[in-house]
């Protein structure tokens, strides 16, 4: 049988331990995040729509009631908005939220936020059963169990299986048969955007895989933000981008997109061409070292890893400062095969890992592979 301490007599004082004064580490770190002064104030700049919807959740988590909310608006309507007001306010009074987003490059702009699949230990292969991967016992659970809200941003773009393994998980961490085991639970995203990936799968195959397809999908409480704050700065692009979302803008005789003249660059070989790109993206690209906030800003998305690799090197060049080398070190399991093989793997390429020589200037920004300290924002993506 173990004793008390204070039988022991050791100090003058006795020694009492005030209940959950040791939180676990995972606890620690979300009531650590910084709160933003600005999306503390943020509550009092909401538009009514997004007033409605922070009220909504809000009255939830305070009165520690199951709900679960989908938010639906084009880019521009105030989802981050609202959710950072939401952490904001939340997190002020020592309650833990979890912020979550299905894609990496969106991680870094909500506090504290993570990827859902790292965050929930959410099972990559979708050719085997997807499981959220937390002991019951371990920390990870324990945060679950005191989160008192859940936000998933973009949610679109997991696959529903990912999605209801939550829902499953939570239920058995907290023994509760109730929705997410009876947790606040956010979701938000825009249809019109990225749906699930699905391998040469038709646009119906990726509708079956989203979250529309869900059991979950009729139990949420549904808004729809409409007023575009961003899209008063330009009008036309936002009017544009909402016709290519329902599918109204012109098509030629070829069933494909008549892209505005205003938003081309006119080609005229390879190499000439890709630099007035570049050129146009990010114009005085010596400026940025000094203010590298308005870089963070802009990027150039291409479907091909190769053509990554190509802009990458481009704008490297023209990124001012001391260039310098790095290698990585390509290793055979078979070290008979060592000699051989070496030169082969450095010339390969694969998805989530750095090229063999990666090229670096001081400033320049980069691009995280690999979750390497989620709590202070270093994730797979960002």
């Amino acid at each position: 049988m173990g004793r008390d301490i204070n039988s022991f007599h050791l100090i003058d004082q006795n020694i009492h331990f005030v209940e959950n004064e040791f939180l676990s580490r995972e606890i620690d770190d979300e009531l650590a995040v910084p709160i933003p002064e600005e999306d503390i104030l943020a509550s009092t700049l909401l538009n009514s729509e997004q007033q409605n919807v922070y009220n909504s959740v809000l009255r939830k988590v305070l009165s520690n009631e199951t709900a679960t909310f989908f938010i639906d608006g084009s880019g521009g309507t105030g989802k981050t908005f609202i959710y950072k007001t939401l952490l904001a306010t939340i997190r002020s009074k020592q309650l833990v939220v979890l912020a979550t987003v299905s894609s990496g490059v969106a991680v870094s702009i909500l506090p504290g936020g993570q990827t859902a699949h790292s965050r929930f230990k959410i099972s990559l292969d979708i050719n085997k059963n997807v499981i959220c991967d937390v002991s019951k016992q371990n920390e990870l659970a324990k945060l679950l169990q005191k989160a008192r809200l859940i936000i998933w941003d973009e949610a679109f773009m997991s696959r529903k299986e990912a999605i209801e393994a939550l829902d499953k998980r939570l239920k058995d961490i907290n023994d509760s048969e109730l929705s997410f085991g009876g947790k606040v639970v956010v979701f938000g995203g825009d249809f019109h955007q990225i749906l699930p990936m699905v391998q040469k799968g038709t646009r119906q195959q990726q509708i079956d895989a989203s979250l529309v397809s869900s059991y979950l999908w009729q139990t949420l409480t549904k808004f729809h933000l409409t007023e575009n704050m961003r899209a008063r700065l330009d009008l036309n692009f936002s009017k544009y981008i909402l016709e290519l979302g329902n599918e109204m803008p012109p098509i030629t005789i070829d069933e494909l997109v008549r892209i505005p003249a205003a938003m081309l660059i006119t080609y005229e070989n390879d190499a000439t061409s890709l630099n007035h790109l570049v050129d146009v993206v990010f114009h005085d690209i010596c400026d940025y070292s000094v203010n590298i906030s308005t870089m963070m800003n802009r990027a150039i998305l291409t479907p091909k890893n190769a053509y990554v690799d190509e802009i990458n090197t481009l704008l490297i060049q023209k990124f001012p400062g001391e260039l310098k080398r790095y290698y990585n070190f390509d290793e055979s399991i078979d070290a008979s095969e060592q000699a051989v093989m070496e030169d082969f793997l450095n010339i390969l390429t694969p998805n989530g890992l750095p090229p063999h020589e990666l090229l670096l200037k001081q400033n320049c920004p980069i691009m995280l592979l690999r979750n390497i300290n989620p709590s202070e924002g270093l994730c797979n993506g960002t």
